[in-house]
């Protein structure tokens, strides 16, 4: 797990572990995070699956319930089959583009 900080994002990089243990980790990390939006990179690990997507959904839900934006990016997965409650997207650039966004429509009061 690499961790990289961008003003108030950090960016999670998962390269070799499976996405149960990564899960694991973030969560034993959360401390560290809570207070940023929170990037997942899964696109070194080749295949996913919709188990391993919703694996994150109970930590994505916390963090937004928490007023901060939680981003999975990897384009191993057909983002049309993920649950809405969880944002999937291909690019790294789409992810900070959601969360700009989304800092926006907290700013505006949505």
């Amino acid at each position: 797990m690499i961790i990289d900080q961008e003003e108030n994002i950090s960016i999670i990089t998962q390269e070799k572990a499976t996405v149960v243990e990564l899960v694991k980790k973030i969560e034993a990390l959360y401390p560290k995070f809570e207070k940023h939006n929170i990037i997942v990179k899964l696109s070194a690990l080749g295949k996913i699956t919709l188990e391993d997507i919703i694996e994150f959904l109970r930590l994505s839900n916390k963090h937004r319930v928490a007023k901060h934006s939680f981003v999975i990016v990897t384009d191993a997965i057909n983002t049309n089959e993920t649950p809405y409650e969880i944002i999937v997207v291909p690019t790294l650039k789409e992810a900070h583009d959601i969360i700009e966004m989304e800092e926006m429509e907290r700013d505006l009061g949505f």
